[in-house]
């Protein structure tokens, strides 16, 4: 994983192989072990270039080998493990190296002005919509729903930016209070600046690995045992934004496979997708790790805290590490990785987590993706 942060030099080639060389030399392997490379990056206008994922191609260790470049907006994270997952489970490869790669700084002025080509050019488009005042749309009908108050939601982004100031990688790290959040500026009501996760640049890489293999160079191999995704409908305006529906068919997906019928017993860990305060809540409710709008309840609590019943997001997230929007997703997946090795360093859960869950979200509101891993 690189540092999360806005990057003017490296290139998203040189993002990629930094991140795909660390991954390879941490279980003492080279391009030449590798059968495969499933890639996930963003919009090609992050990074200003047409096909984007063959220009990646070099950097992320794939020339000469089967590549497939998998996009589903903040969803493609994780759901580049689920295609690299498939590409060992099938049989015909024995490894393959995940790479996700962001470059968003590249997009001028801003990273939204290219979400606003993801709308329906008729119905949607001649608003100028962009993804901060939908986000507050359905961070609204969230609160109303279930009368959660807005300083319930910032503890979430509280909690988050502490946890990062233990995390090497983080980009936004810092001791708040709950009032530093509602005191920052008013982007669209009810969503405030620290609310929000950052414009990031960054990537990560894991490496993936058959049973044989993985058990013959790591000492310590990490399973995936469950992997689940659902694609919902692109008329946001179709659908009740109180609950993620979509993660939840993503999530009972996974825990199927995983042999999970106790979520809240059964899974340890969580990283949930927080690119808003907020979404932590709503996504720990899609994943079934929290009742429908008592999310908020268990971040008063302490419950979601490091040291607490069930850590969520102890990395610091998207909030304060940082938000490459691909690479985000794959950093959720090796962050349990660490989690369950016991090499999270100064941002380890107490005790032996046997079992944590990784999940993403993107497009229109409209993507769940979700992995379980175990010892």
């Amino acid at each position: 994983m690189t540092k999360f942060m806005r990057r003017a030099l490296e290139t998203g080639q040189e993002l990629s192989w930094q991140a795909s060389k660390a991954a390879l030399d941490s279980c003492e392997l080279g391009l030449d072990d590798i059968g495969c490379v499933a890639l996930g990056t963003a919009p090609d206008a992050f990074d200003g270039v047409h096909m984007k994922g063959e220009y990646l191609t070099h950097g992320a260790g794939a020339w000469g080998k089967p590549y497939l470049r998998a996009y589903v907006g903040g969803g493609t994270g994780v759901y580049a493990a689920i295609h690299g997952w498939y590409h060992v489970a099938s049989g015909l490869f024995d490894t393959c190296l995940v790479v996700c790669e962001e470059k968003m700084s590249s997009c001028h002025p801003h990273p939204q002005g290219a979400f606003l080509s993801t709308f329906d050019h008729t119905t949607e488009r001649p608003f100028g919509p962009n993804l901060l005042w939908i986000f507050a749309l359905e961070m609204n009908r969230y609160m109303q729903v279930h009368g959660i108050t807005k300083e319930e939601i910032a503890l979430v982004a509280v909690k988050n930016k502490r946890n990062a100031l233990d995390h090497p990688a983080a980009q936004l790290g810092a001791n708040l209070t709950v009032q530093d959040v509602l005191n920052s500026e008013v982007l669209a009501w009810p969503v405030n600046r620290l609310d929000v996760s950052p414009t990031s640049d960054g990537a990560v890489a894991l490496v993936l690995a058959s049973e044989e293999v993985a058990r013959r160079v790591c000492e310590k191999p990490i399973w995936i045992e469950g992997v689940g995704w659902c694609l919902d409908s692109a008329y946001w305006t179709n659908r009740d934004l109180y609950y993620p529906d979509y993660v939840e068919k993503a999530a009972r997906m996974a825990y199927q496979m995983a042999g999970i019928t106790e979520p809240r017993k059964q899974i340890n860990i969580a990283e949930p997708y927080d690119p808003f305060d907020y979404k932590e809540l709503h996504h720990l409710e899609g994943l079934l790790l929290a009742p429908r709008g008592g999310a908020a309840r268990m971040t008063s609590d302490g419950v979601t805290q490091r040291n607490g019943d069930l850590p969520v997001c102890p990395s610091g997230g998207l909030l304060g590490v940082g938000n490459p929007i691909a690479a985000a997703g794959l950093m959720k997946v090796a962050e349990l990785f660490w989690q369950l090795r016991g090499e999270a360093g100064k941002r380890q859960v107490p005790g032996k987590p046997q079992r944590g869950v990784a999940q993403a979200w993107g497009d229109l509101m409209q993507v769940g993706t979700v992995v379980v891993v175990g010892r």
